[in-house]
């Protein structure tokens, strides 16, 4: 397949893509890697599957798309960190953002910066350091108003999406609905189906946050049904939580464990250890107010398990992380600890990897 060809099967798999026919566009753009000889095609619809995969939460196959791109650049090192962040490899995902943080500024390209700053926010509403969480996505936001006259509005949907997820997370719901309402405002404009199941998402939590279940509810559904329609099982995972979380407030836990199964099926399915830690949280809450020993120590268990696995637990206090809203910092190493331990023992190298502890200056 010649250049000529090659770039008229890209633009029929984007034709596809816009038209919310993911899959036929993914074979499209697979069939193109495999019979393309141009190079720069190839790097092209590599692109595509990464966007199209990372949409969608098949994480595993981002990776596989970013391992045989040609060039490990900033884009593909964003990418990756994305696709390991989805998976709940931290320490990875965290080296990547680094890279192309890196990569951004040593190449003055703003419009990168502004993606890794939210991903970054993303990162840390993860593991629940709320302030960095929230300081990521502002500063995407600065560099929108700052250089972004030209860029697509989808560069501040994003940020002020994951402004609303953090400033939900610190209580202010106001701020939270403000900036939400002016994501799925651009969303809605240019017809962003994958954003507009994340601000629909946004819109329940903020709701549930509320204690106003009977708004959230029809808001999750509406949410489902296109993270259905595009396949993003993440996505769904996440719905199918806040609905378990609204049973709960309704004290209906037996309905709130049916939408926690599903969760736990997706949750396996996709790889996702995060989803899982959550769901044993839950869980655990749950059976707690049953009553129910052996199902709650079973949930325990398994809990600690997860945090063991995914080195989800601070290496100086041995105290977990993302179990609560705490400061953290990040060492050269990317491996994560609570700030206040940092700042109270001190170290002159990484107590997990024994790594020396000068400060990245990134992230």
């Amino acid at each position: 397949m010649g250049q000529d060809q090659t770039k008229q099967q890209i633009e029929k798999g984007l034709q596809l893509y816009q038209s919310n026919q993911t899959e036929k566009a993914l074979q499209v753009w697979l069939r193109v890697l495999e019979k393309t000889t141009d190079a720069a095609g190839r790097f092209r619809v590599l692109g595509c599957l990464i966007t199209a995969h990372s949409e969608m939460g098949r994480y595993k196959d981002m990776l596989k798309g970013t391992t045989v791109s040609m060039q490990l650049n900033g884009q593909v090192s964003l990418s990756m960190g994305n696709a390991y962040l989805g998976l709940s490899i931290f320490q990875k995902a965290l080296e990547c953002f680094e890279k192309a943080l890196r990569y951004a500024h040593n190449n003055d390209d703003k419009m990168l910066e502004c993606r890794v700053c939210c991903s970054l926010g993303n990162f840390y509403t993860h593991l629940k350091d709320y302030e960095k969480a929230l300081f990521f996505p502002c500063k995407a936001a600065e560099l929108v108003n700052d250089y972004g006259k030209g860029w697509s509005l989808k560069y501040r949907a994003m940020s002020q999406y994951y402004m609303a997820v953090a400033y939900r997370k610190l209580g202010h719901l106001a701020d939270a609905m403000e900036c939400c309402e002016e994501s799925m405002k651009i969303a809605l404009q240019h017809g962003d189906r994958p954003l507009q199941a994340q601000c629909l998402l946004c819109f329940a939590d903020i709701h549930r946050s509320r204690m106003d279940v009977q708004t959230a509810f029809p808001r999750y559904d509406s949410s489902m049904s296109i993270m259905t329609e595009i396949g993003n099982r993440l996505g769904q995972i996440q719905v199918l939580l806040g609905v378990a979380k609204c049973w709960v407030i309704q004290k209906e836990p037996d309905k709130a464990l049916e939408s926690i199964e599903k969760a736990h099926e997706l949750a396996e399915g996709l790889g996702n250890k995060l989803g899982l830690l959550k769901i044993h949280c839950l869980c655990e809450g749950i059976y707690r107010a049953k009553g129910q020993q052996r199902e709650l120590r079973n949930h325990v268990v398994k809990f600690h398990e997860c945090v063991e696995e995914m080195e989800l637990y601070c290496g100086m206090c041995g105290e977990s992380i993302g179990d609560q809203n705490h400061q953290l910092q990040a060492l050269p190493c990317s491996h994560v600890f609570h700030l206040k331990c940092l700042q109270t023992n001190g170290t002159r190298g990484c107590p997990n990897c024994r790594r020396a502890s000068v400060k990245p200056g990134f992230v």
